[in-house]
């Protein structure tokens, strides 16, 4: 009797040790799961409104789109474009300055909610990231001395093109241009700076500030101004994050049916372009 009970006894803490394992593990699985799901998504619109700021990607060297001017405040027509959603959102506006090539890993390690950088909407970053509705339309052009213009893209075969990394630019000539030798720079700044030192011929970027660009510059002149596929700038949010894309989409639609577009354009586009340029080249109605 005593070795049956010692055997019933041992069998029994094995059988209360393997539920409690079990137990521990379930209960640590869905912690666990509940606590990745909150990490992996500190973006949806109740995150951004329970933190009370939004984290928006913008640049800070590209007037008229996004830049700082000399009293060291962001403006723009991407920062106006910020603001008003921040607002919209009943939070404050972090910004968060990025280079072209770095717009997708600010979303994809959580260090932004949302970039509106004059983000171009191609099919490779649609396979990564996801495009709110777009709120401009916008071409790459090519930008040369007056001097010596360039005019047509086989003018470029065999010379050097100035670009910078992660553009529709340089997307454009690797995939369509092959015999282009392309310098490619990490910051809008490099690029126009390399331009103005001649160490290419001429410069690839999207038409719109390239216009904007050489009103300040008599001798530099847009002699391509316009080259591949006509193109959109959208707003963008982390994969999946479909609550900030539908609030984003929403929000586009209703500032388009309210004109604010049109007033931001008024405001920061028209004054740094010339003739060439008209608010229905770049607005989307």
């Amino acid at each position: 009797m005593k070795k049956f009970g010692f055997k019933k006894l041992v069998l029994f803490l094995g059988i209360a040790a393997s539920l409690t394992l079990v137990l521990s593990a379930c209960g640590n699985n869905k912690s666990s799961k509940s606590s990745n799901s909150a990490s992996s998504n500190p973006s949806t619109v109740q995150q951004i409104k329970k933190r009370g700021t939004i984290r928006i990607a913008v640049f800070g060297d590209l007037p008229p789109y996004g830049w700082v001017n000399k009293q060291g405040q962001r403006v723009g027509y991407d920062l106006t474009l910020a603001r008003q959603i921040a607002k919209d959102l009943k939070v404050k506006p972090k910004f968060v300055q990025v280079n072209a090539n770095n717009r997708v890993d600010a979303l994809n390690s959580n260090k932004v909610d949302l970039v509106l950088a004059n983000f171009t909407v191609t099919p490779e970053r649609k396979q990564v990231i996801d495009f709110a509705s777009p709120y401009m339309k916008v071409s790459v052009g090519v930008v040369s001395p007056k001097n010596k213009p360039i005019t047509k893209a086989s003018e470029l075969q065999g010379k050097n093109l100035i670009v910078t990394k992660g553009t529709t630019a340089e997307n454009y000539f690797t995939s369509k241009q092959p015999n282009v030798k392309l310098l490619k720079f990490d910051s809008k700044t490099q690029q126009f700076n390399a331009l103005k030192n001649n160490r290419g011929v001429a410069l690839a970027d999207d038409n719109s500030y390239l216009y904007a660009w050489v009103k300040n510059q008599p001798k530099f002149t847009v002699g391509i101004k316009s080259i591949g596929l006509k193109q959109y700038i959208a707003p963008a949010v982390k994969k999946g994050n479909k609550s900030l894309l539908n609030w984003t989409n929403k929000e586009i639609k209703t500032l388009n049916n309210k004109g604010f577009f049109e007033k931001d354009y008024n405001s920061q586009l028209k004054p740094y372009f010339g003739k060439e340029v008209k608010p229905e080249d770049i607005i989307i109605k």
